[in-house]
């Protein structure tokens, strides 16, 4: 076997369920998420993780904690998993953002992997951060070891998208990552696999990308 990390994304949040862009606000889980996390949690508890590690942002913390109190194990926290910083445009919905701002709004849908978004961070720049992450910690696992980072929805997407050499123009052709789902990653001679995508909960949709 060869290494392996599961990128999970949080659960719920109340701004998830209202369509709200969160980036890097600090929002909590909502009662939904944090049942989402409990289901979650005891399935990837049985693939015995060896390392697990979170963003710092509280929603993803509390996601990993409750796979944590199942483990008994200790979570280290790595900012390089947060979500994009959205600047102006977080805490707004899709409409609002495309209503005050129709340009940058367009240039982002159409996947411009520079836009700094709200003028915050690029895709680009997300993509960097996770994949270095995801590539730190496999350095760090025995040759059939496995750890599960937990992260957000947008973040997850670029930073899988980086590691399996895909234009990030073309993220997108990802499919998002439902609340407290997972994806899994193998090390392999010939790179990164993504091997499982947005498995644990379906069908439940996704909400909101970035968030």
């Amino acid at each position: 076997m060869s290494r392996r990390i599961v990128i999970w994304r949080h659960g719920r949040t109340e701004w998830n369920a209202t369509g709200r862009f969160q980036g890097q606000i600090d929002v909590a889980l909502d009662d939904v998420g944090r049942e989402q996390a409990r289901q979650a949690g005891r399935r990837l508890a049985g693939l015995q993780p060896g390392l697990l590690v979170s963003s710092d942002l509280q929603r993803a913390r509390q996601t990993t904690a409750i796979l944590a109190g199942i483990t008994g194990q200790q979570v280290v926290l790595d900012v390089r998993l947060r979500e994009t910083y959205a600047a102006a445009w977080q805490g707004l919905t899709g409409g609002e953002i495309s209503a005050r701002y129709p340009d940058e709004y367009k240039a982002w849908r159409a996947g411009d992997p520079l836009l700094r978004v709200g003028g915050g961070e690029s895709r680009q720049e997300v993509a960097d951060r996770v994949a270095a992450t995801v590539r730190d910690v496999a350095a760090r696992l025995a040759d059939d070891g496995l750890a599960v980072l937990t992260t957000h929805g947008g973040a997850a997407r670029l930073g899988i998208a980086a590691l399996i050499g895909m234009p990030l123009e073309r993220f997108t052709n990802i499919g998002g990552l439902s609340n407290a789902s997972w994806s899994m990653l193998r090390d392999t001679d010939q790179g990164w696999v993504l091997v499982e995508h947005n498995a644990g909960t379906l069908p439940t949709p996704v909400v909101i990308e970035e968030g």
